[in-house]
């Protein structure tokens, strides 16, 4: 308990705390954040994880620290710290920092897949194979209701859903992917797929619209894969199933540049968090191995809550 509140006692502890409640960031990126020196950063980094506050999560190369949850103590105290980090002096710069940086990510990202759209079914095949587990996927998808995939990017799951649903909306933030999409509907002969351009974080649908939304391989490319689970759950309706297929963790370092990889893919044990601190239910997971160099596959499905 000590070694907590002595970690806490300090402003920039506390701002540094503050601002990794909202999400997982680099030592670089809280460089940005808090307008303060690398070394001055990374002591305080040390102090927080050293007293259990802060964890830090090994991706490649990179470190992404985050609220942890190795204290006992600093889990009981987080719901009144988390309701008076608004009274914080640097509160307001210190969010408006943050959102720089998400969009920072999020603005490469879009730039990228507008750049390769054309490509991209070939260059990911070739630059991280995965192992077959669409029918895996596409098995849990239940019938006769409307269907979101978020990030569709060129489509290649759009034709197989409308199969199964009663409605299919396509989402992605590229106009050049949902292009490509477009086309590929167009060759395929699918008819009534909706496509539109939105954030996976600013989902163009209302709320509990959707009875099943499907993200396959986009979460690894998300800003704040958290906040994109928080915008699932206010899309689906009450009981709605969320079916997530994305990278098992790997060390493919080179994926960041030649893929736009936020994140070297996932625990199960941490999409599990995630949905569980949304609300769902029900989860279960399923690991598609892979062969050859092939990198495994994680397919998580998930309940939505039901009517109050």
């Amino acid at each position: 308990m000590l070694d907590t509140l002595k970690a806490l006692a300090d402003p920039s502890r506390l701002r540094l705390v503050a601002v990794l409640l909202r999400g997982e960031f680099t030592v670089q990126e809280l460089t940005h954040i808090l307008a303060m020196g690398q070394s001055r950063i990374s002591r305080h980094l040390k102090i927080l994880t050293e007293a259990g506050v802060l964890s830090v999560k090994r991706q490649g190369t990179w470190s992404y620290y985050r609220a942890g949850e190795a204290s006992n103590f600093f889990s009981a105290i987080r719901p009144a710290i988390e309701r008076e980090l608004n009274s914080l002096p640097e509160r307001s710069r210190d969010l408006s920092a943050v959102a720089v940086v998400l969009e920072e990510r999020r603005r490469r990202s879009q730039e990228f897949f507008d750049r390769h759209a054309h490509q991209w079914d070939d260059l990911s095949g070739v630059l991280l194979p995965v192992p077959e587990y669409r029918q895996n996927l596409l098995g849990l998808v239940p019938s006769g209701v409307t269907v979101l995939e978020i990030g569709t990017g060129t489509g290649g799951l759009l034709s197989e859903l409308g199969v199964r649903a009663a409605r299919v909306i396509g989402v992605d933030h590229s106009p050049a992917m949902l292009e490509e999409a477009r086309r590929r509907l167009a060759r395929d002969g699918a008819h009534g797929i909706e496509l539109r351009l939105g954030e996976m974080t600013h989902l163009p649908l209302p709320d509990a619209s959707a009875g099943c939304v499907v993200a396959n391989m986009v979460l690894h490319h998300a800003p704040n894969p958290a906040a994109v689970l928080a915008e699932v759950r206010r899309v689906l309706a009450p009981g709605g199933i969320v079916l997530l297929a994305d990278l098992a963790r790997h060390e493919r370092e080179a994926a960041r540049e030649q893929l736009a990889d936020q994140w070297l893919g996932f625990e199960e044990a941490e999409l599990t968090a995630w949905l569980l601190a949304e609300g769902f239910s029900e989860s279960s997971c399923e690991r598609v191995e892979g062969k050859n160099g092939q990198e495994a596959v994680l397919i998580v499905k998930a309940t939505a809550p039901g009517p109050s």
